[in-house]
């Protein structure tokens, strides 16, 4: 058995680099963690900068080039490990983030409702720590949590990570968020009307997950980016099917 696992390793190594490279870029992190502990042969390989360089470039493609080590401060050495260490360290300090801003929404919407202010505040924590495609996957998908958690991470996927369409709503379907339904409802100031202001005007749409990932004239997704303006005097979300406040008497 002892002698079959050495024989394994010695034909790996056999191979050409850039073949067994190739080979251990596919797997998963998990999976290539769990290589490297085998022997000394594939923890050298799998350990090595030039395949964690490639895993932290891709899930973190808004990363700033300031958060990279400098090529002249890496030793001439293919197993050097600060990609390494550097990919682990964003992935515990983005958990600690997606917990705060959790922990922030799930403060502000007692009551089954949200303002847009306090929603884009946790949409602008995500982007000032430069959140990835799988972050948000991992940490803001749950279908256990508030629907209004998961509504961040849609907004944040769809304006700033710019990902829409199939490939968000078939991650909204393989995380079961996809039906969950949200209402928006804003408050515009009344139009003038041969010298008079009418009536301040109410607008409401119900909108699920996946129609907002879907939405061509983003009538709703627009009404969320821009928020309160000179013209718009409240922004709301609310979670459609729940008991909560009356709009009216949540005026502060």
């Amino acid at each position: 058995m002892h002698r079959g696992k050495s024989d394994s390793v010695s034909i790996f190594s056999s191979l050409p680099e850039d073949v067994v490279l190739k080979i251990a870029s596919l797997l998963q992190v998990r999976d290539l963690c769990a290589l490297g502990c085998c022997s000394r042969f594939w923890r050298e390989l799998c350990f090595s900068d030039c395949i964690w360089e490639s895993l932290v470039r891709n899930r973190w493609p808004l990363l700033s080039s300031f958060h990279f080590p400098s090529s002249s401060t890496l030793p001439h050495s293919p197993n050097v490990k600060k990609w390494r260490k550097l990919y682990l360290d964003r992935h515990v300090e983005l958990g600690v983030r997606a917990r705060s801003v959790v922990k922030f929404v799930e403060a502000c919407s007692r009551s089954e409702s949200l303002e847009v202010g306090d929603h884009l505040k946790a949409v602008d924590t995500l982007i000032g720590t430069s959140f990835g495609f799988e972050d948000v996957q991992r940490f803001l998908f749950d279908p256990r949590t508030n629907v209004l958690i998961n509504l961040v991470g849609v907004y944040y996927c769809l304006t700033i990570l710019g990902i829409r369409g199939d490939n968000l709503i078939e991650t909204l379907r393989t995380h079961e968020i996809s039906d969950r339904r949200v209402c928006v409802k804003w408050w515009k100031v009344g139009r003038w009307f041969y010298g008079f202001r009418m009536r301040d005007e109410t607008h409401s749409r119900w909108v699920s997950l996946a129609d907002l990932a879907t939405e061509d004239d983003e009538h709703v997704l627009g009404v969320l980016r821009r928020g309160t303006i000179h013209e718009v005097l409240r922004v709301q979300i609310s979670v459609v099917g729940r008991t909560s406040t009356h709009w009216s008497q949540r005026w502060e």
